[in-house]
């Protein structure tokens, strides 16, 4: 059986993955999925594993730098309905894998539900804010999180309780191909109030990042409690430019990828950064940004 048969309304050919990332850089994907329900896309994760054929999820692509020769086998987006739901239950919040983070937070912030406010102003889906523990320096999303739904590679569907989850600094034990849904336990609070402390907590985000505007992604984690991008301004590097990607005047370490910009261009950056902090500070920058 071929890898699409019968999937043919929900998987494309040669999509550019561009569109789909803040940087607007990247070539192709051999396949590109978008299943409507679970059960297509454990169909399509069964086929691809019996057919040895790789598999990478997309999130909201925000932190994401694909190469311009595109990448083969699939790529799947989770942006369907049966995968973005939200639903409230008491001081529950349970969100699809594909949801928008900022999309939870105004549904916590809306029936007055405290504990994920301090994500304003980050980027990206539940899942992928699951797999890395997104937050800020005194909290991140793993403190809220009870349980999650993964999908193996094997295309089995598992629920991880909070006593068999980790979280630490931008990772997790969530290392499965996908994550479905993640169950947030929170607290009461007058969502007024609530709604006001996370509208300036964005509104503080918004104002030190790349504008709206700019084709932009955040580079380093922050190293043993020390901003990578105070580092990299320490270096004098706030601004600097290869070819056509250049650090971010508003943030050290976000890379803008301005008009002519390629994939190469921000790679270099990436090492020119790297090597000049580990020799000059003596200490190792990891990639925050996925590259693929």
């Amino acid at each position: 059986m071929g890898l699409i048969s019968g999937l043919e309304h929900m998987v494309r050919e040669d999509e550019l993955l561009a569109r789909h990332t803040w940087l607007r850089l990247g070539g192709p994907a051999e396949f590109f999925a978008e299943p409507t329900t679970v059960d297509e896309l454990a169909t399509l994760v069964k086929r691809c594993r019996e057919q040895e054929i790789t598999v990478r999820l997309m999130g909201g692509g925000s932190n994401l730098l694909v190469p311009e020769a595109g990448v083969q086998g699939v790529v799947v987006h989770l942006a369907t309905p049966a995968f973005v739901n939200i639903r409230v239950d008491g001081q529950r919040v349970v969100a699809g894998g594909g949801a928008r983070l900022t999309h939870v937070l105004s549904s916590a912030a809306r029936e007055g539900l405290a504990g994920l406010e301090s994500l304003a102003g980050i980027p990206g889906t539940v899942g992928g804010a699951l797999h890395n523990n997104s937050g800020r320096p005194h909290a991140d999303i793993g403190q809220c999180t009870s349980a999650a739904t993964v999908m193996t590679r094997a295309g089995d569907i598992i629920r991880r309780d909070r006593n068999d989850l980790q979280f630490a600094y931008r990772q997790s034990s969530l290392n499965e191909l996908v994550i479905l849904e993640g169950e947030f336990e929170l607290e009461s609070e007058d969502p007024v109030e609530l709604t006001k402390r996370m509208q300036k907590l964005w509104i503080v985000a918004k104002a030190n990042h790349p504008g709206d505007d700019q084709n932009s992604g955040r580079v380093f984690k922050n190293p043993h409690g020390v901003r990578a991008a105070d580092l990299i301004e320490q270096l004098g590097l706030k601004g600097h430019r290869v070819g056509r990607a250049v650090l971010s005047e508003r943030h050290a370490n976000f890379v803008v990828a301005d008009p002519g910009c390629g994939t190469q261009d921000v790679l270099d950056l990436i090492e020119l950064v790297r090597i000049r902090v580990n020799d000059e500070l003596g200490i190792e920058l990891e990639n925050e940004i996925d590259v693929w």
